[in-house]
């Protein structure tokens, strides 16, 4: 019960820093940072998980011209493993992501990418590896303002992120409910759904709650709704569950 807990503080914490970001010219290579991020929460091995963090920064890496990350790295954050869920004490793996929540507040993009890097030290030391370079821990430390009652760094000059219209679209029209156009389910049992307005939703591949979507998929009428720290959640009328999503066209 306790690794469950931490890994929902753990995926709830990486929703919240891909939705947050404090520029919209810098949110594209941002976003796809910590959607890489955000993937890699499935992986249980701490060590690998650290490797598909820090491949997740390749976007930003290629924007700024830095040497790529190494391949493998890369990969793993492109296509994270899915086996035994983490478990255990994930406190450090907590401490990553509240720290890498706080780096945006920095407005430059190398000054973000070394705080992102420097947030990662909690799981440096755990696995006994040599420490994040000082001046990359100073800054993660350093960074941010105060967190707000919802355990989220509280972004500077904060505009709206395309994602929150798509929000607004789907989860607007006086709250109603949309019928599915179809579905679909990958060999781990994560969903895509088509609406018929024609979005297009996937279910997070860290969520813990599984689909049972039988019948014809006009039989199922969805709305998405915010949750907890900007996270998205796609609700069947017919179910008392929800399910963590992410708008895909």
């Amino acid at each position: 019960m306790r690794g469950e807990t931490w890994s929902l503080k753990l995926w709830l914490l990486a929703t919240a820093l891909l939705l947050l970001s404090a520029h919209p010219l810098q949110a594209r290579s941002r976003d796809d940072v910590l959607t890489g991020m955000f993937h890699c929460a499935a992986i249980g091995d701490t060590r690998m998980w650290l490797d598909c963090f820090y491949g997740s920064a390749q976007p930003l890496r290629a924007e700024l011209g830095l040497p790529p990350a190494p391949p493998g790295q890369v990969r793993l954050s492109q296509v994270p493993p899915v086996g035994a869920p983490p478990a255990g004490d994930l406190s450090s793996r907590y401490q990553v992501t509240t720290s890498a929540l706080r780096c945006n507040s920095l407005t430059d993009d190398r000054q973000w990418l070394n705080c992102y890097y420097g947030a990662a030290q909690p799981v440096r030391a755990e696995l006994g590896l040599s420490p994040a370079p000082q001046a990359h821990v100073a800054l993660s430390a350093s960074a941010g303002g105060p967190l707000n009652s919802a355990g989220a760094s509280q972004p500077v000059n904060q505009t709206p992120n395309p994602l929150s219209r798509s929000v607004s679209a789907a989860a607007g029209q006086n709250a109603g409910w949309l019928s599915m156009a179809s579905y679909s389910f990958d060999r781990y049992g994560i969903f895509t759904v088509a609406l018929a307005n024609g979005q297009q939703w996937r279910q997070l591949s860290g969520d813990t709650s599984f689909a049972h979507w039988k019948k014809p998929a006009t039989h199922y009428w969805v709305r998405i709704t915010r949750g907890a720290l900007r996270s998205l959640n796609l609700k069947d009328k017919g179910e008392s569950a929800s399910y963590k999503v992410e708008q895909f066209n």
